[in-house]
């Protein structure tokens, strides 16, 4: 996860940490200790960047709900970090594939070898976006530990150029690394352990924010109730037996029963929930979402009903 420039070491991830001086002569035991204490700093890093994460779901959420798409851009740990992450929501929201993207510099071969040459160029961040057909309407969140990857800053100055919603993820203070956007998400996690290897506390902390991010922007478009998936998708036996003790939890529904009403609403829990507290059959209960949803919420709401959460504990 490396950052770009001709004087990086200035930076705030590149400075050597003295915590770890001794590091090679350290006894294994040790080793993991220091680690481990290190590692709590990405935790309080990402909880004083709250404020900035919270105005960002919020924009990306509109966004979206607006016919938008969200992409993530990066190279190396950071890119990859995003492409994990737009890969976690199509199973986990039942999100189309397009509607979260990760952008690679490299492509796919970089997610397994390093193609780290390829940051340094700042319009291919820009053709990659192109490539995808990127505009107006969208958001891009520019990840880049050190802030100043070329092809995360042509990106996002592309994406402001187009009039798109555009958010910095760095773990170097605004002052230090200025970037083009309307969103600046810092995570101040400062060195590393291992001197500029920033796939470490900047990596760990990069992925909390994008596990917030995703999360909170799916939960805004109603793809959450209470803290249930019920927009999982229901793909093996695992995400089965999950859906089943959703429909019995929130709606009181006996196995065999919740087994037919994902056969009947194809696969949807939020659609069989629906019709399971509404007793409408699926092409009402659809039309009933279209017009009232997509948050199950406000759907019941909508309808004046509710639904009879099951007596017997989760299990």
């Amino acid at each position: 996860m490396s950052d770009s420039g001709d004087d990086r070491g200035h930076l705030l991830t590149e400075q050597p940490n003295p915590a770890s001086e001794d590091l090679d002569r350290l006894p294994t035991p040790a080793l993991v200790d220091l680690f481990c204490a290190n590692d709590l700093l990405p935790q309080q890093a990402v909880a004083a960047a709250a404020p900035a994460l919270a105005a960002a779901i919020d924009a990306i959420a509109s966004r979206l709900s607006s016919g938008g798409r969200l992409f993530y851009l990066g190279a190396g740990t950071s890119g990859r970090l995003g492409v994990l992450d737009a890969a976690e929501c199509p199973p986990t929201f039942c999100s189309p594939p397009e509607l979260v993207q990760g952008v690679l510099a490299g492509g796919a071969a970089a997610l397994l070898r390093s193609s780290e040459g390829l940051e340094d160029l700042s319009e291919a961040g820009r053709d990659d976006l192109a490539q995808r057909g990127f505009g107006a309407a969208d958001a891009l969140v520019g990840i880049a530990a050190g802030g100043t990857t070329p092809y995360v800053l042509g990106g996002l100055a592309h994406g402001r150029a187009l009039g798109a919603l555009t958010v910095a993820m760095a773990c170097v203070p605004t002052e230090q690394v200025p970037m083009p956007c309307d969103i600046d998400i810092r995570l101040l996690t400062g060195p590393e352990l291992l001197t500029g290897s920033t796939r470490l506390k900047a990596g760990t902390a990069t992925k909390m924010a994008l596990n917030i991010l995703s999360t909170g922007v799916m939960v805004r478009l109603g793809k959450v109730y209470g803290n249930r998936m019920v927009d999982v998708a229901v793909t093996n036996s695992k995400l089965e037996d999950r859906a089943l003790r959703i429909l019995r939890d929130l709606a009181g529904v006996p196995r065999q029963a919740g087994l037919d009403l994902l056969e009947r609403s194809g696969g949807s829990v939020r659609l069989a929930l629906l019709m399971a507290a509404s007793g409408l059959e699926p092409e009402a209960a659809r039309a009933a979402l279209a017009q009232h949803g997509p948050g199950l919420r406000q759907c019941l709401e909508a309808l004046g009903v509710s639904l009879a959460p099951s007596s017997l504990p989760s299990r």
